[in-house]
This record gives structure tokens, C-alpha cells and sequence, in this order.
């Protein structure tokens, strides 16, 4: 997926920065951009405009205390998974409880990998399915679904009471920015986020007791553990070399702790030399190091999620960024000691903004109810389901992670990778920061970002200087194409 091109090692490296203290390497900037690679045409087409009529639409139901939202009772409902790092057994329990409370109702339910291909037709020709869990590498742009009108306003659902207590509504049982997520531009909500997603470095706990140390909190000690490691036959570091967009796990909440969180506010916000920002030129120049001085696992630039995941858990590898999906798409090769943990990214050194700690959590899994959609009260309905205690506990139970639930794990007994999930969010306090570029620009975020910047520099063809440079000509042509919906941190 990366580019060809050889890049120069030209002399910006820190691997030719000995003499300079990082603070001075932090005050040096990037200057002009270069070429960009071309664009994912296919992503701007998967909402073309059908008509606007209703006449497709299943007849209203009667709205009770039991049904708030007026669901038909006997019309069929269909249901679009995608079937990642989570599975599909957690939706399937749901549908179940749908089906109970509905007996008349048929629910199609179906998993899969392929949301685009499969369901671009079907939003052209107006007849997409109720409820879509719009995620994977192959998910549509939001922002194209969003400027054609094609998501319903999920208020309904925020305003109905809640499954487990009619006295509160949905809204008032989620996490705090659950909703806030869902507005792509201002009111309505059009998202709703079901998974709530730790994001960081991952590691064994074991394996890095092996190495008698602890999780470095600055990057100096950072270097020291990666050099540790690597003496023992270790690689310090691992990543999905194929979908680089993982490595903004921990790089995102590195700037924000170095910089503030408004170097990523400027970066989400298209502003013009957002990238050029010291910080940003210091943790690029952190993060190829670890290339320079041989600390990523031999041939992770051509590995997948799956296959870097492996060798991780086979202990081939130290660190990983990822999110906490892994600790069940990971689990058929996790050993029963591998005591897995999680945590904030390292920062450079004391003078950082925010402290350690600082890290990224925010929604996953974003469902929406498509406004052409023959019962899209059903589909709201599906969900208020989903987001009750009940269903909630099952998820987490089942996939080993947290939902948009404010709750749902009293009584649970937390796997290792949960637990320490949840003790980083307590760490973290307020110090979470929530980057929202792969929500609105994904093909930004995934193909040029990841893939053609820092891709290609985690793999040697690129400097942090050139890499920053082809990353904000990338974002300024973002910025000013005018086929592309905009949206601003508020």
C-alpha cells in the first residue's frame, strides 16, 4: 500500500542529531510540500442523491410507554454489521432481544467486511438497510453520507427514555462526548458511537518485567527500554505496517501531551500549517528514531494488523499502538500469561504541555440509521436496545471492551487488557484527547496520512521532513477542495 519511492537519508534524521538537545530539535520546522499521491475516488460516490420521497417508508406503529419511538411491530427490520475486532455475536444477542420484543417482526441481520462495495449500491439506488455499524478499512465516508442527506437525525433516540429506567432518557446514560461525536456539523446527532475505545500502547506486562523495567514515561527512557529489549532478541516495537493509520494511536495523544491538545484541534480543523507545528516535527522525529536505531520488527512495513498482532503476542515484539479491540481480535494467540496492559504514549521530556497519562479514548464502532431506510424507527429502536445495562454488560463481557454505556461492568470480572484500560482512563482524568481526522476526512487520514506519510516514514523512504512536508500539502488540498463538506472543532 505504500509508495516505491526510495527516499533519501538526507541528514534530518535524529539518527544525525546527536549533538542537539530535543527541545532544539523541537523548534525546527518543516518548509514546502511535495507531490501527493492520487485521491480514493470511490469514496466520494458512495452516497449519490436518490429522491427524497417517503413512499418506501414501513407505516408508523403507536407509541407507548413500551414503544416511545413508535416502532411498526410486524414490519421486517434489516441490520449491517461490520464484522471486525469484535465479532458478531454481541449484534446477533441483540437482534434476539429485538425479535422478543417484536415477535412479529422479521430482523435480517448480516455481518460483514466489505461496507462500501456492498452497501454503496444500495444508498445509490435508495434502499439501504436500517441500522449499518459503518466501520472496518472499507467504511464510507461520513462526511459524504452527511452532505447528501442520507443520515437520519438521531434525536429520537437521545430523547427516548431509556430501556433499563423511564425516568432518564438515552442521552443522560451515555459517556461524557459520546454525543457530541455524532455532530458532524453542529446539530443533528447523525452518529451514534457504540463502542467507547481506549487507544495507546500496548504491551505485556510480563514480557516487559522480563526486561526489569517499567513503562517509559518520557522518551529518553523510551530509547532505554527499546535498547533493552532489543539485546534480549526482542523488537522493541511492532505496528500494522499495511494500514499505518494504526500508528496515530499513540502518535495523535503524543503531540497533543507535547504540544496541547490544540495542535490537534489545528490539525483536525485543516488549518494551514497545522503539520508544521514543533511539536509535530518532534514526535515525527521520536517515532523514526525508533526506525534508525533498528527498533521496529523486521518486516512490519509489509504485515497487516492480524500478522503484526501475532507476532506481538508470540513475543516477538514489545510495543504495539492499537486499540482495545486487540485484546479480542488477538485472543486466539494471546497466551493465558501474557498479562496484557495498556498505556499512554510516552512524551519527549518535562517541558511537555500536559502530563503523562494523556490519551486517546473516544467512540468506536459508529452505527447510523440511513434517512432512506424502509424502518429507520426500528433501526433507532435496535439501538436504544443495545445501549441498555443489559446489552452493554454483554458486549463487554463478550469483546472485552467498553461501550457507550456510562456503566455495564458492575459484576463483570475485567480481562487484563480491560482492567488496565480502565485504570488509564482513570489516570487520565480530563487529560483525553479526542482527534476527530478519521471521522471527517478518512480518506485524509487512512491513505495519505497513514499510508502515504507515515507509512512511507516508518519504513525508511521518507524523513519526518519530508513526511511532515507531503502531509500538509495532503491536508491544504483537503482544505481547498470544495467537494469536500468541512467541519471545526468548536
Amino acid at each position: 500500500m505504500g509508495s516505491s519511492n526510495s527516499a533519501r537519508q538526507d541528514q534530518e534524521g535524529p539518527g544525525h542529531q546527536e549533538g542537539l538537545g530535543r527541545r532544539d530539535l523541537i523548534k525546527r520546522s518543516a518548509a514546502v510540500g511535495l507531490v501527493a499521491i492520487p485521491t480514493m475516488g470511490f469514496l466520494s460516490a458512495c452516497a449519490s442523491g436518490s429522491g427524497d420521497s417517503d413512499d418506501n417508508k414501513v407505516d408508523k406503529g403507536k407509541k407507548t410507554d413500551d414503544n416511545p419511538l413508535g416502532v411498526n411491530e410486524s414490519a421486517g427490520m434489516e441490520f449491517v454489521l461490520f464484522n471486525g475486532g469484535f465479532g458478531d455475536e454481541y449484534a446477533k444477542d441483540a437482534v434476539k432481544e429485538y425479535e422478543k420484543k417484536f415477535p412479529k417482526a422479521k430482523v435480517k441481520f448480516r455481518s460483514t467486511t466489505e461496507i462500501t462495495p456492498e452497501l454503496q449500491p444500495r444508498f445509490n439506488s435508495g434502499s439501504p438497510p436500517d441500522l449499518i455499524d459503518n466501520s472496518g478499512a472499507k467504511q464510507m465516508d461520513m462526511g459524504v453520507l452527511a452532505s447528501k442527506k442520507q443520515l437520519a437525525d438521531l434525536t429520537p433516540l437521545l430523547d427516548a427514555p431509556s430501556i433499563d429506567d423511564p425516568a432518564k432518557k438515552v442521552r443522560d446514560t451515555l459517556r461524557p462526548g459520546i454525543v457530541e461525536m455524532g455532530q458532524l456539523d453542529g446539530d443533528p446527532v447523525l452518529i451514534m458511537y457504540y463502542a467507547y475505545t481506549v487507544y495507546g500502547v500496548w504491551y505485556s506486562k510480563k514480557l516487559l518485567a522480563s526486561l526489569d523495567a517499567e513503562y517509559p514515561e518520557n522518551w529518553d527512557d523510551m530509547l532505554a527500554v527499546c535498547a533493552k529489549a532489543k539485546k534480549k532478541g526482542i523488537a522493541p516495537w511492532t505496528y500494522a505496517g499495511k494500514h499505518p493509520y494504526y500508528i496515530p494511536f499513540s502518535l495523535y495523544p503524543m503531540i497533543a501531551k507535547v504540544g496541547g491538545r490544540e495542535v490537534l484541534d489545528a490539525i483536525d480543523n485543516l488549518e494551514p500549517n497545522a503539520w508544521k507545528h514543533p511539536a509535530v516535527k518532534a514526535c515525527f522525529e521520536a517515532y523514526y528514531e525508533l526506525y534508525k536505531k533498528g527498533y521496529i520488527l523486521k518486516g512490519t512495513p509489509g504485515l497487516d494488523h492480524i500478522q503484526s498482532q501475532t507476532a506481538w503476542t508470540e513475543g516477538k515484539a514489545l510495543f504495539l499502538p492499537n486499540g482495545s479491540w486487540v485484546e479480542n481480535e488477538a485472543a486466539k494467540t494471546m497466551p493465558d500469561d501474557f498479562d496484557l496492559a495498556v498505556s499512554a504514549p510516552s512524551g519527549i521530556d518535562d517541558s511537555d504541555k500536559m502530563p503523562f497519562g494523556t490519551m486517546w479514548a473516544a467512540g468506536g464502532e459508529p452505527f447510523i440509521v440511513p434517512s432512506k431506510s424502509k424502518n429507520p424507527d426500528g433501526g433507532m429502536e435496535q439501538l436504544r436496545i443495545m445501549l441498555g445495562e443489559s446489552a452493554s454488560k454483554n458486549f463487554t463481557g463478550k469483546v472485552k471492551s467498553l461501550t457507550a454505556y456510562n456503566g455495564g461492568t458492575d459484576g463483570l470480572q475485567l480481562t487484563p487488557g480491560l482492567k488496565s484500560a480502565v485504570a488509564a482512563l482513570e489516570t487520565a482524568g480530563d487529560n483525553v484527547v479526542n482527534p476527530r481526522m478519521q471521522d471527517w476526512y478518512v480518506a485524509l487520514q487512512k491513505e495519505k496520512i497513514g499510508v502515504g506519510g507515515l507509512g512511507e516514514m516508518m519504513a525508511g523512504r521518507l524523513t519526518p521532513v519530508e513526511a511532515i512536508k507531503k502531509i500538509q500539502k495532503y491536508a491544504d488540498e483537503t482544505a481547498k477542495d470544495d467537494s469536500i463538506k468541512k467541519y471545526k472543532h468548536r
